[in-house]
This record gives C-alpha cells, sequence and structure tokens, in this order.
C-alpha cells in the first residue's frame, strides 16, 4: 500500500462517499421506476420490471465490492487473504438463494394439499382408478 498524505486520504474518502450516495441515489430512482411512481406504465411490462431487478442486484453487488475492496482494504491484501473473506460470502448467498427456493416450493406443496383437502368429493360417481367393483371381488367361503 502506497503511502499518502492525510490530505489525500480524506478525498479519497470523500470520493468513495460521493460514488456510492450516487449510486444509491440510481438504486432508489430505478426502483420508484419499476414500482410505477416515476412511471406509472412500467407495471404493464414485466421485461420492464425484471430489468429493474436486475439493474438493483448489479448495483448491489458493485457497491458491495467497492466497500470490501476500498473500505476494508481488501485490495492491499495478498489474494489469498482476499479470498478467504469473499469466498465464504458467495457460499452464504448462494445458500439464502438455496433456503428462499426450497421455502417457496414448500409453500407451493402446501397450497396443493389445502386445496386438495377443499375439494368436495361427489359421492355418487363410482370410483376411479385401481379401485375394483363389488361384483369383481367375492370371497369364497369353504365350510
Amino acid at each position: 500500500m502506497a503511502h499518502v498524505s492525510y490530505e489525500e486520504s480524506i478525498k479519497k474518502v470523500y470520493k468513495g462517499l460521493v460514488l456510492l450516495g450516487a449510486v444509491t441515489l440510481l438504486e432508489v430512482f430505478i426502483s420508484l421506476v419499476g414500482k410505477g411512481h416515476i412511471w406509472p406504465e412500467a407495471l404493464e411490462y414485466r421485461w420492464i420490471l425484471y430489468t429493474v431487478g436486475l439493474v438493483i442486484i448489479i448495483l448491489s453487488l458493485y457497491k458491495a465490492y467497492f466497500i470490501v475492496y476500498e473500505f476494508m482494504h481488501m485490495r492491499y491484501e495478498a489474494k489469498g487473504l482476499a479470498m478467504t473473506v469473499l469466498l465464504p460470502t458467495a457460499l452464504l448467498v448462494w445458500a439464502i438463494i438455496a433456503f428462499f427456493q426450497e421455502g417457496d416450493s414448500w409453500k407451493g406443496r402446501r397450497d396443493q394439499i389445502k386445496e386438495k383437502n377443499e375439494m368436495k368429493v361427489d359421492e355418487s360417481q363410482s370410483p376411479q382408478g385401481m379401485l375394483l367393483d363389488e361384483t369383481i371381488y367375492q370371497p369364497r367361503l369353504n365350510g
């Protein structure tokens, strides 16, 4: 790490804060567009909503990258140390996404079971499927 004067380091911090503030304001503006507060017709187009989500994810990842590399000084560390910090973080994010996916799957199955339990059965109809009619099966009585 190169030695810089106190005034230069303060300027770097302020530049970083301005950059993070600008990216945050851009994220807020994009979110407002996606929710229809600035452009109400945006809600009618699904591709706009997906694009808004993707852009917000990319900007959030950029902010996280900048904070870790600049303010946590990972830029100046050995590559191995940086990976020991970043790899578990990436695995944690992957685990959170996997848990959300699994939870959504469980919710879908729970709703499906609830719908099946609420269905009315018409008992006037004959059984369908693998059930046999009563006239086919008659037990033999020995004796």
